[in-house]
């Protein structure tokens, strides 16, 4: 599904004229720094409603220069140039300048791929991915799916895919190498904790409802897998049902939850807190620019709640996390969260694709912006690899046992 990417020319079949050379050369130049002049601001990008940093710069870029480029690619390159490549080469490129691990340009086929992920049906191996510096690494398996049978864990380190460098390269442009037809085989190489392993994984159809949730003795455990459009609804459903049952110990399971839709975390905040509660704070270079507050009456307000978190527990899960935590009506269990302190945009562009740009960072109600440390649990419960293999869920016994303690 990925775009096709301009393929470079292979210099050994190229005529050997210096001049072409030194032309090459200067093509490459000039294409890279249009992209970094338009990923640093010379032309404004920024949702409505929010105030651009970069207000006081022009909101022009000359292009003088890239028709002449152009024609001079298409009388010198050594292969065939589709003239859509290059402009969205471009647009990625211009994005990728901006130095942002979440900001990125997605062709219409990624913007098509993006939206069906949110809404949790695919072919591939169910894993969330992210970046940390030029490393794609597993933010989560999701439970039940190949990449959680196959046993990847969040944190794995992405070196290779299907025997191909995987450094230097988008989060997008690694999901596409890794989803392929159900049935087929992805051979990802990994490094954890300083070993690396071949991971075989074939692929399937992906199909996971947001939400789960079940009463047993007397304690509930909602379950969330990401944050998508209906997520709100589904938990209110849940918290409903709890209610005229009696339920008055809950579980929030968010292990593995990479996150989604900003709204359905403040919804979902919305089920424990009092209206008008904060959820969280949006910045902008420094200065707040929106408060999220709950504006429903909450359904679950003084349940006794444990909410499991791990490292693969990211953004949106977070958010709820802090905002459950910091104003005391739940106790965190588990490891430490991701860390995933900034909030993005997805705005449609002309001709289907779309610009996923960082618009802000949210702080929870205390205050603290968790990005690149995460939220640590209340209580420390470790989950080993040996436990998943064998079934158990210590993280799980131990929320069981202190909603019952009291």
């Amino acid at each position: 599904m990925e775009p096709e990417q301009i393929k470079k020319p292979k210099h050994n079949i190229l005529k050997s004229n210096l001049l072409r050379k030194i032309a090459t050369v200067f093509i490459a130049v000039t294409l890279f720094a249009f992209g970094w002049l338009f990923g640093n601001g010379k032309i404004s990008l920024h949702s409505s409603g929010i105030k651009s940093l970069n207000s006081e710069q022009s909101n022009t870029l000359s292009t003088d220069g890239l028709q002449e480029i152009y024609q001079d690619l298409l009388e010198n390159y050594d292969g065939t140039i589709k003239p859509e490549d290059l402009l969205d080469g471009l647009k990625k490129g211009a994005v990728a300048a901006v130095g942002d691990t979440y900001t990125e340009y997605l062709s219409a086929k990624e913007t098509e791929q993006f939206n069906s992920d949110l809404n949790g049906t695919f072919d591939g191996i169910g894993a969330e991915l992210g970046k940390q510096d030029s490393f794609i690494i597993i933010i989560a398996p999701i439970k039940g799916t190949p990449a959680d049978k196959a046993g990847l864990q969040p944190k794995d380190v992405i070196t290779e895919i299907d025997n191909e460098p995987a450094t230097d390269i988008t989060v997008t442009e690694a999901v596409n190498r890794i989803r392929g037809p159900k049935g087929s085989t992805v051979t990802l190489k990994v490094i954890r904790d300083g070993q690396e392993l071949e991971v075989p994984i074939v692929r399937d159809t992906i199909d996971i409802p947001s939400v789960e949730y079940k009463n047993e003795n007397g304690i509930g455990t909602i379950t969330i897998s990401r944050f998508s459009s209906d997520t709100t609804e589904l938990v209110q459903k849940a918290a409903n049902e709890f209610k005229k049952a009696g339920v008055d110990k809950v579980i929030l399971d968010l292990r593995g939850n990479p996150g989604g839709l900003l709204d359905q975390s403040v919804g979902v905040s919305g089920v424990w807190l009092t209206k008008g509660s904060t959820v969280l704070e949006e910045k902008r270079g420094g200065e707040t620019v929106q408060t999220f507050r709950t504006v429903s009456d909450p359904i679950l307000n003084g349940v006794k709640t444990v909410i499991l978190i791990n490292e693969g527990s990211a953004s949106a899960s977070e958010i709820v996390s802090g905002a459950l935590k910091d104003n005391g009506v739940a106790t965190l269990m588990g490891v430490k969260s991701y860390g995933k302190g900034s909030v993005q945009q997805l705005i449609s562009l002309s001709g289907g694709g779309s610009l996923k740009v960082t618009i802000a960072r949210w702080y929870t109600p205390n205050g603290k912006n968790i990005d690149n440390e995460g939220i640590e649990p209340d209580t420390k419960v470790e989950r080993t690899l040996d436990d998943i293999k064998s079934g158990n869920d210590p993280q799980l016994d131990a929320a069981k046992t202190y909603l019952n303690s009291n």
